[in-house]
């Protein structure tokens, strides 16, 4: 996932950009061992690669040389609470709070002195370099879209539904990492995964483990974090006749060879694979089955791998879509890492949604088929990737269908737009040209967003059907439209949130339309009736918002941070 936390994110830009003319800088060497330097990069890597790069600026500015010009002391006292620092009155950290749209960074105050010291000894490795940017376009929009969210009068009731097994270490945060919860067709019982590796059967509220990728994949990795691990899981449509699971998940670099990769001057970070398991006994709901991988794909980074499969769930026995699996895959990172040349090509796999047929085999792996209803299937470019149903996706995390059938995504944004997607056959989301309908400059400040040129026409870019900038929120979570029976007060809406903060929105479904921006509300939470808030029930900043939906239709709140599931039971406007 992008954003995660904004691990340093205000150190390089603290330091560099707002030191006054004249002012004196202190050069501080920082004595460095081996051993403490690969333990400080790992850290890094796992903390704050979503953010940040060592040479290159990212979401947030890149870190090289950092420690030649400021104490390890300052360094270590900022990483381990910014907002600390900012409430002392650092007045660079206070720039940059203000610069950076009061974005909260996470206390890291479970780290260490040790492991404190390990990322400043990394740090210390690196040398200053100077802007990496080809071109200026100059400043950028400000505030790209001025309109705030407004504060509905639509309050929602939930109720506890259950608690997940803490999987950190030492009960770190988040102490979980549950993100997907989705029901089995024909049974309807409700799985769960969490992206440390476990896939969950819920046994009325308790969470009983089903899967372990740790026990059954010997490559399987969940570190370094941010969306890394078991991505997700969708059960194929005619499940308890043919038992068939699929399951996305990363391995560590070099496990086996690529089906789609990219040169080998270009770092591989992890790779994800797609497997299919032949569970012996559907009916059982006792796991045993055989793995049958189906696609790897290696990436540039650690953010935006494969984080979402699924099936139709409106299709039917002899519709069009019945049984084909729908495949959302991240650019890997590699626009913001200096290889935007992987990403939004027909020829090239990431930053994509693929549609395949998981019982043919016309692939050229021959491990699974490409239906002849695909947008390219008929192409006459021998290069052209087949699989593709939709371009232009920086990070596709959740997929899912209107109860009229049409397909929506929500898109993780960069540093400025998060976006809702209305998903065609053949079309083009934009990234990385397009941050929602804003243009960015991959040979520019990827921080920086513009107006749509006058030309716009010629890109063929379909814009989002509602979005919002990051003076609201950072990074998106999708929803579902509510179609239980519970709650009628939800009818035709669409319920989604912000990951880091928890903010609660909607939509009027009637008002997701191709072509329009419809108007995104926030709604407020009650537990038992009560006024409550996401931040204070998790007694953490960061909340990591997900939301789930069950066989009836009815709806679900997971806060990752926690571990904890809501049931939504009410509403009253």
């Amino acid at each position: 996932m992008k954003k995660s936390v904004f691990f340093f994110c205000f150190l390089q830009i603290t330091l560099f950009s707002y030191a006054k003319k004249g002012e004196k800088v202190v050069v501080f060497i920082q004595p460095t061992d081996s051993l403490s330097v690969a333990k400080g990069q790992l850290l890094f890597t796992q903390n704050c690669t979503s953010c940040h790069q060592i040479k290159t600026d990212g979401i947030g500015p890149k870190l090289s040389g950092i420690t030649s010009i400021t104490s390890p002391a300052w360094v270590k006292k900022f990483i381990k609470n910014s907002q600390d620092v900012i409430a002392a009155g650092d007045e660079r950290a206070i720039q940059v709070f203000l610069k950076y749209k009061k974005a909260i960074m996470p206390s890291y105050g479970y780290l260490n002195e040790t492991e404190l010291d390990a990322i400043v000894d990394y740090l210390a490795t690196t040398k200053p370099i100077k802007s990496n940017l080809k071109k200026d376009y100059g400043e950028g929009l400000k505030n790209p879209i001025p309109d705030p969210i407004e504060v509905s009068n639509l309050v929602i009731d939930v109720k506890q539904f259950s608690q997940f097994p803490v999987s950190s270490e030492n009960g770190k945060y988040p102490l979980t990492r549950i993100t997907k919860f989705a029901p089995q067709p024909a049974t309807g019982q409700i799985f769960i995964n969490d992206l440390r590796g476990k896939l969950y059967k819920m046994e009325s509220n308790t969470p009983i483990i089903y899967m372990d990728f740790a026990q059954l994949m010997p490559n399987f990795i969940h570190q370094p974090g941010l969306a890394s691990g078991l991505g997700s899981f969708a059960f194929h449509p005619d499940f308890l006749n043919n038992g068939l699971l699929y399951t996305t998940h990363s391995e560590k670099t070099g496990s086996a060879k690529a089906d789609f990769a990219y040169a080998d001057s270009i770092k591989i970070s992890l790779q994800w694979v797609l497997t299919e398991w032949k569970i012996e006994n559907p009916s059982s709901g006792i796991f045993s089955g055989k793995p049958r991988e189906m696609m790897r794909v290696n990436v540039v980074s650690v953010i935006h791998g494969v984080q979402e499969i699924a099936f139709n769930p409106m299709a039917k026995k002899g519709d069009t879509d019945y049984g084909f699996l729908y495949i959302g895959i991240g650019d890997g990172g590699a626009a913001e890492n200096g290889y935007a040349f992987l990403t939004n090509k027909e020829e090239q796999i990431w930053g994509k949604i693929l549609r395949i047929d998981p019982l043919g085999r016309n692939s050229k792996n021959g491990k699974y088929g490409i239906p002849v209803s695909n947008p390219y299937e008929k192409s006459t470019n021998k290069k052209v990737l087949k699989e593709i149903f939709a371009s232009g996706f920086r990070n596709p995390h959740r997929i899912m269908w209107t109860s009229k059938g049409d397909m929506l995504t929500v898109n993780i944004g960069h540093a400025n737009i998060e976006s809702l997607y209305k998903i065609e056959a053949g079309l083009n989301y934009g990234w990385p040209i397009r941050e929602g309908k804003f243009v960015i400059h991959t040979d520019g400040d990827m921080n920086k967003v513009y107006p749509l040129p006058a030309n716009d026409k010629i890109y063929n870019v379909t814009y989002p059907i509602a979005t919002f900038d990051h003076d609201e929120a950072k990074a998106i979570t999708g929803g579902y439209e509510y179609t239980g029976n519970l709650v009628p007060e939800l009818k035709g809406k669409y319920l989604f949130g912000d990951i880091p903060s928890g903010r609660l929105f909607y939509l009027d479904v009637a008002d997701l339309k191709q072509g329009q921006t419809a108007k995104i509300r926030e709604w407020q939470l009650t537990l038992n009736s009560k006024p409550e808030t996401l931040r204070n029930l998790c007694g953490n900043d960061r909340i990591d918002l997900h939301f789930g939906i069950d066989s009836k239709g009815e709806m679900y709140v997971m806060t990752k941070a926690d571990g904890r599931i809501y049931q939504i039971i009410g509403a009253k406007e």
